[in-house]
């Protein structure tokens, strides 16, 4: 998951002081499961990304780094050695900057905190050289690659076009990411991995704002076929998806599938309420009404539908149940009259009917990896459910995490990816999820002594 930018509109925090406590009641074992090797596989959300970028102290907040220090608490069959990632050298971003939170104005001359581009980013050229592990045999545990979708693990020549797969990537010029993860399973030889892949595969199409065909039923021809702004075919996915998993177990290792979160309820596409067009006073609504004539937009006093430009060309009004994509410019709606007098483009609304498209590959999708977690006797995480209860909120040891932009704390600044805390979050359900279909008892993370979004 990647190429997010953010423009927020103000925020506050709402966090207080606590004394976290973790309380457990049994030794951590190991159960069924071997945690010695541990591989983790996926894309941006294994790799750490988190604030639009990918950096160091994301890298070593990330959820399978988590994991591997409650697999190291196990005396017998647990994690050993050292935990290696292709980390970067610095906090500044790669290959962009990061987001930070800092005092902006706006256009309207009000003033508040948001997300911004870190001020003092310069690239670090470290950063964009190969990465070399200082591990035996040039081992990396984690093989989370930004960006990548299972309809690339067939694509030869991947790493050259994906720059956080060509930093550590065996073969980046050639090679396909399904003969790079063959290699670096022969290389760990891995006893327990966690595979969560898929989210891209449907993520690209929505953050586009559904400009592909987004019905994934049939191979589309080249060059489309790996286009990231649509769906990808479910033959495709569902061939691919399940030649990694062979491809992981083929050292007899057992270990999790982790399904696709439902992206529809991130704040990157619920921050900007689609009736997000405020009207105070009555000479506004008549003015809005009397500009569109004929038209039979409704228009009131307070809250309306925003008026937007759908894929067709078409000029109206937006309907209960659409998403407004939050790297919509907020000045353009202050002050262009982006939503009442100037339609909205269609690149930052999501319809109705693109939802649907979601919400159908993305069940499509997770049929395919439940059914190859319970064919293959693997653990089963269910993120889709888990990453949904945080609408209403998930509270650990007397703190409360939700949804909300910023001041959720689960969520980072591009809106799409975890915060530490939230990476934490993740790595409980998973260990849930391998307690239950391994009978261990790995201990949880303590999700309070990581950090939420930080504050100027």
């Amino acid at each position: 998951m990647k190429k997010v930018y953010i423009l927020g509109a103000s925020l506050a925090c709402l966090f207080a002081a606590c004394k976290p406590s973790v309380n457990i009641t049994v030794p951590p074992t190991a159960g069924d499961a071997t945690f010695t090797n541990y591989m983790a596989i996926g894309n941006s959300l294994t790799a750490g990304y988190a604030d639009n970028s990918l950096y160091v102290s994301g890298q070593l907040n990330s959820y399978p780094q988590r994991l591997f220090e409650q697999f190291s608490l196990i005396a017998v069959h647990g994690a050993v050695g050292d935990f290696y990632q292709p980390l970067l050298h610095s906090d500044m971003g790669y290959p962009g900057p990061r987001k930070e939170l800092a005092m902006v104005y706006s256009c309207a001359g009000d003033s508040g905190l948001a997300p911004i581009d870190l001020a003092s980013f310069s690239a670090d050229a470290q950063d964009a050289a190969t990465y070399h592990s200082a591990g035996p045999n040039g081992q990396i545990n984690n093989i989370g690659v930004p960006g990548i979708r299972v309809a690339d693990y067939s694509l030869v020549s991947y790493g050259a076009l994906n720059p956080y797969a060509k930093r550590f990537y065996n073969n980046p010029n050639t090679g396909t990411p399904q003969s790079e993860l063959a290699f670096r399973v022969s290389n760990l030889h891995p006893t327990f991995f966690t595979m969560w892949l898929g989210a891209n595969d449907v993520l690209g199409y929505a953050t586009a704002g559904g400009q592909g065909d987004g019905s994934g039923n049939a191979l589309p021809p080249a060059p489309n076929y790996y286009n990231t702004n649509d769906i990808t075919p479910t033959t495709v996915f569902d061939t691919n998806f399940k030649a990694a998993v062979a491809t992981a177990i083929s050292t007899g290792a057992k270990g999790a599938l982790i399904n696709i979160p439902d992206i529809t309820t991130i704040p990157f596409f619920t921050t900007i309420p689609i009736n997000g067009l405020t009207l105070t006073r009555q000479g506004q609504v008549d003015t809005l009404t009397a500009y569109y004539g004929s038209i039979n937009y409704q228009f009131q006093l307070g809250a309306n539908q925003f008026v937007v430009r759908d894929h067709n060309g078409n000029v109206r009004q937006s309907v209960p149940g659409e998403l407004i994509l939050l790297t919509i410019p907020t000045d353009s709606i202050k002050c262009a009259g982006w939503g009442s007098y100037v339609p909205i483009p269609q690149k930052y609304v999501i319809t109705t009917e693109e939802l649907q498209n979601i919400k159908n590959a993305t069940t499509r999708f997770n049929e395919i990896i439940k059914g190859e977690a319970f064919r293959r006797n693997l653990a089963y995480v269910d993120m889709f459910s888990y990453m949904g209860t945080l609408q209403s909120g998930i509270t650990f040891n007397g703190i409360n995490y939700n949804a909300n932009f910023v001041t959720g704390g689960a969520f980072s600044l591009d809106g799409v990816h975890l915060t530490p805390r939230g990476y934490a979050l993740v790595a409980n359900k998973i260990i849930d999820a391998i307690n239950y279909q391994y009978h261990a008892t790995i201990s949880p993370v303590n999700v309070n002594k990581f950090d939420g979004v930080k504050f100027p």
